[in-house]
């Protein structure tokens, strides 16, 4: 009989080590690598030969299929993000930090599935039933026909789903607390996890059911185990946001059936999760326009247009070393090329001051088109001028201070108006396909920039031309005279 040997692999990239050390040599971290034991390998001979399969069939790509049917969960934001409803036979990963509302809006849905007469079963791994039913009584889910269980056995899980009928969707809660018998590393390691989603994905596809994995995050915020458990799902969505906060967005990075990137935004209250129709009122409602350092960014999530708060703040460094850059929501790296491009092309001081940059409303901001609502609150900030209380901004900016084209101009213009703002400073249009670019909608003034320096010139005579809002009245007659 064939030896097995123990094996050592991390659980954060999944890479095998021959020997345990402290330090993984795939991915750098610390302190991730557990002792497995392999699967036992097949005996030698005819006995351990797979045996023969059929020959598959080959079709063209021309044909129609029908688009796949949909299950509504009854929340609109959850079924934006998930293409319109959940789709029988698929997996979805959810993933987000502890007490972030995974459980919460999981189980709000799967009672909506279940009262609309749909078979629908929660299994929980990390509470008792007790626990789920307190949760259940919080959110007023008592009275919902929906199936409940306790288990971390892949075997009974297996066992049960194959004796439902007509089942819908099943949400396992979660990923990390299932383990199988015949394997002998611990629940949540990189071979069980593998394991259990790979069984669970085979159920939901030949009794054509969906499955919801609930996944745990590492601190970096990405899903713990490797990215393997990632590629086996056909969905995965990340729940976003601080727990101090009332605001939940919960963002699809993969999805088979819908867009990606698509977002839908919450607002966690005592009953649960609430939707939020129209997020862009929401981050704006506690905005003040008088204020240096502020710029509205006309952003795009996915299909729906966001407009959210960049917030800047500039002072002078204290320590007498480095200047700290402290970023909440955005790339701090494109923070410091925009600053340089700030400092080398249009001559702004920024380097010896301390910059903190926030995103308002807990948003978390990828896309490079906000680069120009940055910059407008940097120039604001180190001028002491407020930017146009009415006015939104949005383009991305080059190393040389050009002003870069982005996508979906229109929708940013039409939500930018449909909120009431007068003016909106935006990248120089060009003609395409033959046709001019559109004047935009009713009401709403352009302001086509083609260089950065376009930007600060305006905000920079001002600041020269006037004293500060917040200057003493003496110090404001003394300018005058």
């Amino acid at each position: 009989m064939a030896k097995t040997s123990t094996r050592f692999v991390c659980q954060n990239c999944g890479a095998v080590h021959s020997r345990w050390q402290g330090r993984c040599d795939g991915c750098g971290e610390w302190n991730t690598i557990v002792e497995e034991q392999p699967e036992a390998p097949r005996a030698p001979g005819p006995a351990g030969k797979s045996r023969g399969g059929r020959a598959i069939e080959f079709v063209g790509l021309k044909g129609r299929a029908a688009p796949p049917p949909r299950t509504r969960t009854g929340l609109e934001e959850l079924d934006r993000v998930l293409g319109g409803g959940f789709v029988p036979g698929s997996v979805v990963l959810v993933g987000g930090d502890p007490g972030i509302g995974k459980s919460t809006i999981l189980l709000q849905a799967a009672a909506r599935i279940a009262s609309a007469g749909k078979r629908t079963l929660y299994i929980s791994g990390e509470e008792a039933i007790d626990q789920v039913r307190l949760r259940a009584l919080r959110l007023g889910l008592t009275d919902s026909p929906l199936g409940l269980a306790a288990s971390t056995s892949l075997r009974d899980i297996a066992a049960s789903l194959e004796e439902e009928q007509d089942c819908t969707l099943v949400i396992i809660d979660s990923i990390q607390t299932v383990w199988l018998d015949s394997l002998d590393s611990a629940p949540g390691t990189v071979s069980q996890v593998r394991a259990c989603a790979a069984e669970l994905t085979r159920l939901a596809k030949t009794r054509n059911f969906a499955v919801v994995l609930v996944g745990h995050v590492t601190k970096e915020g990405t899903l713990a185990g490797p990215r393997v458990l990632e590629h086996m799902v056909d969905a995965t969505l990340y729940f976003e946001g601080d727990r101090g906060h009332q605001f939940r967005i919960l963002r699809a990075v993969k999805n088979r059936f819908g867009a990606t990137d698509e977002i839908g935004v919450f607002e966690m209250t005592d009953k649960g999760l609430m939707e939020v129709a129209n997020p862009s009122a929401l981050f704006l409602a506690e905005r003040r326009g008088n204020i240096s350092g502020s710029a509205v960014f006309a952003g795009m999530e996915g299909t729906r247009p966001v407009l959210v708060e960049i917030q800047a703040l500039l002072s002078p460094s204290a320590s007498g070393g480095s200047p700290r850059r402290q970023v909440v929501g955005w790339d701090s790296g494109r923070l410091a090329m925009l600053m340089a491009v700030l400092e080398s092309r249009c001559r702004v001081s920024l380097g010896q001051n301390d910059v903190y940059l926030n995103i308002a409303g807990g948003l978390r901001i990828n896309e490079p088109a906000a680069d120009l609502a940055v910059a407008a609150a940097l120039v604001s900030a180190a001028t002491d001028r407020p930017t146009d209380p009415d006015r939104v901004f949005f383009g991305e900016v080059g190393l040389s201070g050009e002003v870069r084209q982005v996508a979906q101009t229109d929708l940013r213009l039409r939500e930018a108006a449909k909120l009431g703002f007068a003016a909106a400073t935006l990248p120089r249009r060009v003609a395409r396909g033959g046709r001019p670019p559109g004047k935009g909608p009713e009401g709403l003034r352009l302001a086509e920039i083609g260089h950065l320096a376009d930007l600060v010139a305006p905000l920079a005579a001002a600041a020269a031309r006037k004293p500060a809002k917040d200057a003493p009245p003496e110090e404001e007659a003394a300018e005058e005279a």
